[in-house]
């Protein structure tokens, strides 16, 4: 049979007919941006030109064009539309569907996810959800398909994802590989289950995951097949995982924030292999700062040429995560452009994705799949009781908080006693801290302390626990603990802020326990309120609730805590 027979094959021919036609300016282009200001993110140069579009293709440059339609740039400077190279949705707290109309705006037009924290809670079904949902939103959602679920063996998770559970969703249009291997002491121990995943993935991308790792070490992770990386924190680290071929992914979070440390390496003879991201990233930090579009002006406002910016923000990305079709602004390549008010400092006017002007009509039109794991949460009301902690001789093992960093330090504190307990000592601001399991009724509380929130009462409870999402619980009393926590369950999820036995703020999460179901300007406003109960409270971090998210995160250094209890990181045993 010959190829022009199937049906796929002919309707190509006639595209590319019609794109073939449009380019050489024999026939109208679909859409034509007219008056732009094209940037190049190949040289530096900046040509005013038509850009002309036939679906979602750039089909020329460097010309005038007619079109059915037209849009007036006005001058503007148009560059590729950004890519975020790792981002966990979940995070932002809203439904992949909001997460777009947040996003976009700012310029973000294809966003790799990776669902690990659905996946935690509800597995592949988690996953199912993301890849149906990357078929309906505007912006090009991608999925890299969770590698460590669970992240480890101390915690309990709601799911485990085993080979067999990723295979039937490789194929999947949206799928582009493997996402993060945190688990890298298993890849260095040669796990079986672990050479399963990085063999099922070799042809495809595996993203890294290795904080710290340097060395013999680190060469033997890459040799897995391992490609890039989103924990380096010092230039230094970044510079060790280039020179061994890595991308390196520089990272801007609610809580993780490395920008400042790793804006250097970006220079003109690594920017190609080098990239940006957000990881985790919340509404009220969107609103407040911007998304990818932050990350560039800042950049630039610490004198990275504009071109190694930009080029980081979508050729680079591009290229590091095999999305051969965009990155640039030139015949041939996907029509994603960003049209901006100010160059230097990234001010974005408006966003063509996939050859579409995004607009509230575009995102109106979507259709939005019905959420999942609305009732995940089914861990049984606490009491104060729970939150014991037996008393020891001599010091106490206790997690250091470091405010914009996810790594902890491990710390040690001389603790008062009473009747055989350990106890909250606000001189030293040791607070306790608590997971509560909530996916199998096991009825584990893990019990410990921790030092960096500042509160000098209350406390803090939050669904969003990384990696396994139990309840994490952060508080300066027992009382209001217990208050914090039967709250987080009664919402099915979410976060709570307690003074005494009085809920003072709250955010439902019904979505696996990890995203809202209202739009994310109510999201932001409810984060508002939070943020300020929580401050009331005494406390000093400026995003305190990813914050106490993160504590039981076992596979960042140093010190973290499961429904197990507290777990030495760095020897990866329990304490």
């Amino acid at each position: 049979m010959e190829n022009s027979a199937n049906p796929d094959t002919q309707a190509m021919e006639r595209f590319l007919a019609r794109a073939i036609a449009a380019g050489t300016g024999d026939e109208p282009a679909d859409l034509v941006i007219r008056n732009a200001r094209v940037f190049s993110v190949l040289d530096g140069s900046m040509v005013e030109t038509d850009i002309a579009i036939v679906a979602d293709r750039i089909v020329g440059i460097h010309g005038r064009y007619t079109a059915v339609r037209e849009i007036d740039a006005g001058g503007r400077v148009a560059v590729p539309g950004f890519i975020d190279t790792h981002l966990h949705v979940e995070s932002s707290l809203v439904t992949p569907f909001e997460f777009d109309r947040c996003v976009l705006p700012h310029g973000v037009t294809t966003a790799i996810c990776d669902p690990h924290e659905i996946a935690n809670v509800l597995g592949a079904e988690g996953i199912q959800y993301f890849l149906d949902s990357s078929l309906e939103t505007v912006m090009d959602l991608r999925v890299n398909l969770s590698s460590c679920v669970p992240a480890t063996r101390f915690e309990t998770s709601g799911a485990c994802l085993e080979i067999e559970d990723l295979l039937p969703l490789r194929d999947h249009p949206k799928v582009i590989g493997l996402a993060e291997f945190m688990n890298f002491p298993g890849v260095l121990a040669r796990d079986p289950k672990v050479l399963a995943k990085l063999a099922a993935f070799q042809g495809g991308h595996i993203d890294g995951h290795a904080p710290l790792l340097s060395g013999l070490a680190l060469n033997g992770y890459l040799a897995a097949g391992i490609r890039t990386d989103h924990e380096a924190t010092t230039a230094e680290e970044a510079l060790e995982k280039l020179s061994k071929g890595m991308t390196i992914l520089i990272r801007e979070g609610s809580v993780s924030k490395d920008l400042d440390a790793l804006a250097p390496i970006l220079q003109p003879d690594v920017s190609g292999f080098v990239a940006l991201c957000t990881d985790d990233r919340n509404p009220l930090d969107i609103a407040e700062e911007g998304h990818l579009d932050s990350m560039i002006r800042r950049l630039i406002a610490k004198g990275i040429r504009p071109l190694d910016a930009y080029r980081a923000a979508s050729w680079s990305a591009a290229n590091a995560f095999g999305l051969k079709d965009r990155g640039q602004i030139a015949p041939g390549w996907r029509a994603d452009i960003v049209l901006l008010d100010d160059f230097e400092d990234c001010r974005v006017a408006s966003v063509i994705c996939g050859g579409r002007q995004a607009g509230e009509a575009e995102f109106a039109a979507r259709k939005i799949v019905a959420p999942v794991g609305l009732t995940s949460v089914k861990a049984a009301p606490v009491t104060t009781a729970a939150f014991k902690v037996a008393a020891r001789e001599g010091e106490t093992d206790v997690i250091g908080v470091v405010p914009g960093r996810i790594i902890t330090e491990h710390l040690k504190k001389t603790l008062p006693a009473s009747n055989g307990e350990a106890g909250i000592d606000l001189t030293q601001d040791a607070l306790k801290v608590a997971v509560v399991e909530r996916h199998k009724r096991t009825g584990n509380v893990g019990c410990g302390f921790v030092s960096g929130f500042g509160l000098t009462r209350g406390a803090i409870a939050s669904s969003v626990g990384h990696d396994s999402h139990n309840i994490c619980v952060v508080g300066a009393s027992e009382t209001a603990m217990a208050a914090a926590v039967n709250r987080v369950i009664a919402m099915n999820g979410g976060f709570a802020v307690a003074d005494g036995d009085e809920v003072k703020a709250e955010l439902a999460l019904p979505l696996a326990g990890l995203m809202s179901l209202e739009p994310f300007e109510t999201v932001r406003e409810q984060l508002e309120h939070l943020r300020a109960a929580a401050k009331a409270l005494g406390c000093v971090l400026p995003e305190p609730f990813l914050q106490v998210a993160f504590l039981p995160l076992p596979v960042i250094p140093h010190l973290k805590i499961t429904d197990f209890g507290l777990f030495d990181v760095n020897r990866f045993e329990l304490i």
